[in-house]
C-alpha cells in the first residue's frame, strides 16, 4: 500500500492509499472537494480512518501530562476531528442531494457506527473530567467572552450527551442513540425512494386539462428524465405536484396523485416507516427519562429559546386557534364556489389548492401562470445576491471553470464588495431529480473559523424547482422564489460567519433560532424594489407591472388559515409524539389521528408533513420536538424587518449593520435572546407575527 505522504502532515488528510481523494489536503481553487475524483469506493476507508484519526487525537487530549486547561482541553477539542468533518462533510451532503444505491449502503453502515463513535467520546470519563476541571475553574481563567461561551457549550454538550452517567446507563444511551441513528438513515431512505419510484403518467391531452403551459413543460421533462418520451408525469416533487393539484381540472387524477403524496411512507413493504416512527418514539422517551429529563420533548426545548413544551405550546395554540377560524371561512368560500361549478360534495384535501386558485384569481385577479414569467430562476438568483449586496456588502463572481458535484450545480465566489477579501464559496444546486430527496435545505461542504488560521466556508443550496426545457428559462411560483430567498438567507448565515471557533460558527446556534436568518430574509423578496429590478418577463423582458405587485402584497394573507392550520397541526402532532412520558408501543397513525381530532383539524386540510414521511423530525433528531422553530423565528422575524420599515428604508446601513454584527456573523458566541435584544432592543412580542398572517383580531 502506498500511502500520500502528506497523511501525517495535515490535520485533514489520512493514511490511506494515495488514489484516495481524502489521502491529502485538496489544492483545488478554494479547497473545493474535487468530487469528479471522489468515488463512492473512496468513502467507507476513508470513514473509518477519519473515526480512527479522531479516537487517536482525543486519546492524545486526555493523557495529557500536564493539569486541564483552555487551551489543552477546549482548545483541543476544536482541533480534533477535522478529518472527519471533511470526509462527513463530502458524503453527507451527497446522500441528500445526489445519492445513489452505493452511497446509501455506505450510510446505512456508517450512520450507527459513527453514533458509536461520538458516544464513546462524548462518554469518555477521562475526557469529561478534564473539562469539567476547567468549566469549575472558569472564573479564574481570564476567558474572552468568545472563549468562555465556548467552555459553557462543551461543558453543557457532554452533560447532555451522557457524561454524567453511571456506566449501566452509559452502556444503554450508546445503544439508543446508535439505533436511533440507523432508524434516521432508513426512514430518510424510504422517504426518497417512495418519492423516487413514483409517477403518474398522462398519456393523453384529457390528462393535461386546465394545466398551464409551464407546467406541462415540466412534466414532459419529469416524463422524460423517466424513460417515458412523449407523454407527461406527475412526480412527488413540490415544484410539480403542487401547480398539478392547483390547476388540474381533472378531479380524479388530483386525488390519485394527492393520496400518493399524502401516504409516502405508509405503503406497506419495505418502505414503510409506522414501525420505525414507534420505535423512535419509543427510544427517545427512553433516553429523555436516561437524562433527568420527563420526557423527549422536555429535553429538546431545555437547550433552546421557548426552554419548557409549555411554551412551544402556549404560541402554536395562540396561532391555531384563530388559524382554524379563518380556515373554515376559506373552506366555506371554496364550497360555495365548487358549487357554483357543479361540484356539490364536500371540499377535500385534494381540492383545495384547485379551488383555493379560483378564488384567488376572482378576489384579487392574481393568476399564478401570469404571474410566473416574471419569476426566472436566474433573476431571482440574482435578485438574492444583489439585496446581499445592498445590506452586507458582498458580491458574487460566477466560476464557471469550477465543477461541483453534479452538472447541474453552479458555483459562485463570494467576495467583500468593497475590498475585494474573499469570504468564502457559494453552491446552488436548484432542480429537482430522482437522486435527490425532496423540499429545500442550506448546509456546509466546510465551515468557518478563524482558530489555527483564517478558514473560509463553502456552503450549498439545495432546492427542488422544476428543470425547463432545454433552452427555456426555469420559472418560479411565489413559493419557490420565497424559498430561494429562505435557503439563502441560512447561506448567509454560514457565509457571514466571523467567529474564532468552528464549533460555534453559522449556523450552529438553538434549533428556534436558527430560522431566523432565512426567514427575515425573504421579506426582502416582495420588497416593491426588489420585485421591480428583477421580476422581468421571460419573453418580453418587461418589469413586473406596479399593480401586479400590488396584487401580490394585498394576497399575501390570502389562504392563511390554510397554511397555518397545515403547519401549526404538524408542530402540535411533533410535540405530542415528543411528550409521551411512558415507552410503551404505540400506533403512530392512531397517534396522529387522536391528536388531530383533540385539536379539532379540519377535515378539508391534512398536515403539511404526515407522520410517516415528516423528515424533519424522524429522519434524524434535528427538527424533533422542534418543528415548531419555524413560527417561533417568525415571532422574531416579523419583528425585525419592521426595523427596517420604522427605518423608513428597507435597505437602512444603520439597521443592517447590527443586523449583519449581532446575528449573521455572531454564530453562537452569545445566547439567542441576547443577540436578538443587541440588534433590535428588546424582545419581540407575537403581534406582529399574528398581523403578518392575517390573523390578528
Amino acid at each position: 500500500m502506498t500511502l500520500a505522504p502528506e497523511a501525517t502532515l495535515s490535520p485533514e488528510a489520512l493514511p490511506l492509499p494515495a488514489n484516495n481523494p481524502f489521502s491529502r489536503p485538496w489544492d483545488t481553487p478554494f479547497g473545493l472537494p474535487p468530487f469528479a475524483a471522489i468515488t463512492p469506493e473512496h468513502i467507507r476507508p476513508a470513514f473509518e480512518a477519519a473515526l480512527a484519526k479522531h479516537r487517536f487525537e482525543i486519546d492524545a487530549l486526555t493523557t495529557e501530562a500536564a493539569a486541564p486547561d483552555f487551551a489543552n482541553t477546549i482548545e483541543a477539542l476544536e482541533r480534533a476531528g477535522r478529518a472527519l468533518s471533511r470526509v462527513g462533510g463530502v458524503f453527507y451532503n451527497l446522500t441528500g442531494a445526489d445519492t445513489n444505491e452505493a452511497l446509501q449502503a455506505i450510510e446505512r453502515e456508517m450512520s450507527p457506527l459513527t453514533s458509536r463513535h461520538w458516544s464513546a467520546i462524548m462518554m469518555d470519563p477521562a475526557l469529561f473530567a478534564r473539562v469539567a476541571a476547567v468549566f469549575a475553574r472558569r472564573e479564574t481563567l481570564g476567558l474572552d467572552a468568545e472563549q468562555a461561551r465556548l467552555l459553557e457549550r462543551t461543558h453543557r454538550g457532554f452533560i447532555r450527551s451522557g457524561a454524567q452517567l453511571g456506566p449501566e446507563e452509559k452502556t444503554r444511551l450508546a445503544a439508543i442513540n446508535e439505533r436511533l441513528a440507523g432508524l434516521g438513515t432508513q426512514f430518510s431512505q424510504n422517504v426518497l425512494k417512495d418519492e423516487s419510484s413514483y409517477a403518474l403518467i398522462i398519456e393523453d391531452e384529457a390528462g393535461l386539462a386546465g394545466l398551464p403551459a409551464f407546467l406541462i413543460a415540466a412534466m414532459a421533462r419529469a416524463a422524460t428524465d423517466r424513460g417515458h418520451d412523449g407523454k407527461h408525469a406527475v412526480t412527488l416533487s413540490r415544484s410539480i405536484i403542487e401547480p398539478f393539484l392547483t390547476f388540474s381540472t381533472r378531479r380524479d387524477l388530483r386525488e390519485e396523485a394527492f393520496i400518493a403524496w399524502s401516504k409516502r411512507g405508509e405503503n406497506g413493504g419495505e418502505t414503510d416507516n409506522r414501525a420505525i416512527v414507534a420505535e423512535m418514539v419509543k427510544l427517545r422517551a427512553e433516553k429523555a427519562k436516561l437524562l433527568g429529563f420527563p420526557t423527549f420533548a422536555h429535553f429538546k426545548l431545555d437547550d433552546s429559546m421557548a426552554k419548557t413544551p409549555s411554551h412551544v405550546r402556549d404560541l402554536l395554540e395562540l396561532v391555531w386557534k384563530p388559524a382554524k377560524a379563518r380556515a373554515a371561512q376559506e373552506a366555506a368560500d371554496l364550497a360555495a364556489l365548487a358549487q357554483s361549478e357543479g361540484e356539490n360534495g364536500p371540499i377535500r384535501p385534494w381540492d383545495w389548492r384547485h379551488y383555493a386558485e379560483k378564488v384567488r384569481q376572482q378576489t384579487y385577479a392574481l393568476d399564478e401562470a401570469v404571474l410566473k414569467p416574471y419569476l426566472q430562476l436566474d433573476r431571482i438568483i440574482a435578485a438574492a445576491f444583489d439585496v446581499a449586496g445592498k445590506l452586507f456588502g458582498l458580491a458574487f463572481e460566477a466560476k464557471p471553470e469550477l465543477k461541483g458535484y453534479h452538472r447541474d450545480v453552479r458555483i459562485w465566489e463570494v467576495k467583500e464588495a468593497a475590498s475585494g477579501r474573499h469570504i468564502g464559496l457559494f453552491l446552488g444546486d436548484y432542480f429537482a431529480r430522482a437522486s435527490k430527496r425532496s423540499g429545500a435545505w442550506m448546509s456546509a461542504y466546510r465551515g468557518q473559523r478563524n482558530f489555527d488560521g483564517e478558514v473560509r466556508p463553502i456552503i450549498v443550496n439545495v432546492c427542488n424547482f422544476a428543470k425547463p426545457a432545454e433552452g427555456k428559462p426555469a420559472l418560479l411560483s411565489i413559493d419557490d422564489a420565497r424559498t430561494l430567498f429562505h435557503e439563502f438567507g441560512h447561506a448567509l448565515h454560514g457565509l457571514l460567519s466571523d467567529v474564532r471557533y468552528g464549533s460555534l460558527a453559522g449556523t450552529s446556534v438553538s434549533r428556534d433560532f436558527v430560522e431566523l436568518p432565512s426567514q427575515l430574509y425573504e421579506h426582502w423578496f416582495l420588497t416593491s424594489e426588489v420585485m421591480q429590478a428583477y421580476c422581468l418577463h421571460a419573453e418580453t423582458g418587461e418589469p413586473i407591472p406596479k399593480a401586479l405587485i400590488d396584487k401580490i402584497k394585498t394576497a399575501q394573507t390570502f389562504n392563511q388559515g390554510f397554511s397555518s392550520v397545515e403547519y401549526t397541526s404538524s408542530a402540535l402532532v411533533d410535540l405530542a409524539f415528543h411528550s409521551l412520558e411512558g415507552t410503551a408501543e404505540i400506533d403512530p397513525l392512531a397517534f396522529e389521528a387522536a391528536e388531530l381530532a383533540r385539536i379539532g383539524m379540519p377535515a378539508e386540510i391534512i398536515m403539511r408533513h404526515r407522520t410517516p414521511h415528516f423528515t424533519h423530525v424522524f429522519s434524524g433528531d434535528g427538527y424533533s420536538a422542534g418543528y415548531y422553530s419555524y413560527l417561533w423565528s417568525e415571532v422574531m422575524d416579523a419583528d425585525a424587518f419592521n426595523a427596517f420599515i420604522e427605518a423608513g428604508d428597507v435597505f437602512a446601513p444603520e439597521v443592517a449593520a447590527k443586523l449583519k454584527r449581532y446575528i449573521y456573523s455572531a454564530g453562537d458566541t452569545r445566547d439567542p435572546a441576547e443577540a436578538y435584544t443587541l440588534f433590535r432592543g428588546r424582545l419581540p412580542t407575537p403581534d406582529a407575527l399574528l398581523e403578518k398572517r392575517g390573523l390578528a383580531a
